[in-house]
């Protein structure tokens, strides 16, 4: 099952013509907490509502890796949480990643829509489930879709992360997988662990890297403190 017709996501590449930026922000990063000019951070916010043509600005928040879910209507500064939804037609939810997990969801109706900001700390406070239960929508009756993030074979942790993962779901355990005594998080399948405790059968996405793809994506794991952000929007109308 597709996203309805009145609804519109996007996640956006780390380079656009006409965009602004230097050294390894590339030119089209949005976030002004990078250190990145912030002349040419506000540059691109312009572009991206030019060229993606939104219905407004994005609601932007400040990221905590918190399961703190807002409504995006009610958003008139930057407030402190990781995911936001809309029941109010061109409201646009936003969340901004460089190698976490955007989760985007939708009812089937398309009358609420909301986006997470999914960090493996995120996914274990429980932000995928504070998005889905600000849906009011039951599982089936939802459609989630994983936009870009970093693959499994790029994301090594440590040993004390998978314990906290098992610790609040045995579930997560198929998440994991040892590599010359590494652990390594497919953050993409532990989001679909708690996406199906939920009910939720309609998901798609999960097969980029951010991580390899340095044409087309950012990656903090892989350029550092000089690594852009990218934007995931998500609104209907």
């Amino acid at each position: 099952m597709t996203f309805p017709s009145n609804v519109k996501l996007l996640s956006t590449p780390r380079f656009i013509g006409g965009g602004s930026g230097v050294g390894n922000f590339g030119n089209f990063n949005l976030a002004l907490h990078v250190g990145d000019e912030q002349s040419s951070v506000m540059s691109n916010r312009e572009l991206l509502n030019k060229n993606y043509n939104l219905p407004s600005s994005p609601k932007w928040i400040n990221q905590i890796h918190s399961n703190t879910c807002v409504d995006a209507n009610s958003i008139f500064e930057l407030i402190d949480a990781d995911a936001s939804f809309s029941s109010t037609p061109g409201v646009v939810c936003a969340i901004l990643t460089a190698d976490c997990l955007p989760v985007f969801v939708s009812n089937i109706q398309g009358t609420v829509v909301g986006v997470a900001h999914v960090g493996w700390k995120g996914l274990l406070e429980g932000v995928v489930e504070s998005l889905l239960k600000s849906m009011n929508s039951k599982g089936d009756e939802l459609i989630v879709h994983l936009g870009p993030a970093i693959s499994q074979s790029s994301y090594e942790v440590g040993s004390n992360i998978r314990a906290q993962y098992l610790s609040k779901n045995k579930g997560f355990k198929r998440s994991f997988i040892k590599i010359n005594g590494n652990y390594y998080l497919d953050i993409y399948d532990a989001a679909k662990v708690v996406l199906e405790e939920f009910g939720v059968e309609y998901i798609s996405g999960g097969d980029d890297c951010t991580y390899n793809d340095s044409n087309k994506l950012f990656s903090y794991r892989r350029d550092g403190t000089n690594s852009g952000r990218m934007a995931h929007l998500i609104w209907f109308s």
